[in-house]
């Protein structure tokens, strides 16, 4: 369950993220409630994986999926490339979160 409210978490921040570069500086109003409303939704289900998770575990993942998501979301939706050199440090970021999550004992499974 806990990784279900991680999850959920992450998501509703890529959302945020995602309606940030549509709010246009938070001139545009849809996007910035939805923005707003996303972030504020995230740190709720993120607050409710602390109960379970230590604070810079959960972070770490919270972050760096979350990293990896929204340039996935830039290269989708907004047409935004990635280079070699982005890829790769993407990859060492995915290959970091499942380090932290195979390997340490410091997670909870």
């Amino acid at each position: 369950m806990t990784y279900a409210t991680l999850f959920t978490a992450i998501t509703l921040e890529v959302i945020g993220t995602s309606f940030l570069q549509r709010s246009e500086q938070f001139t545009r109003l849809v996007p910035t409630l939805i923005t707003g409303i996303s972030y504020a939704a995230s740190f709720y289900f993120l607050s409710l994986v602390l109960r379970t998770m230590p604070l810079g575990i959960a972070y770490a993942i919270w972050s760096g999926l979350g990293i990896v998501l929204v340039s996935l979301a830039g290269l989708a939706l907004f047409g935004q490339k990635l280079d070699l050199p982005a890829i790769i440090g993407l990859g060492l970021i995915i290959a970091g979160v499942l380090v932290v999550n195979l390997f340490s004992t410091s997670v909870t499974h």
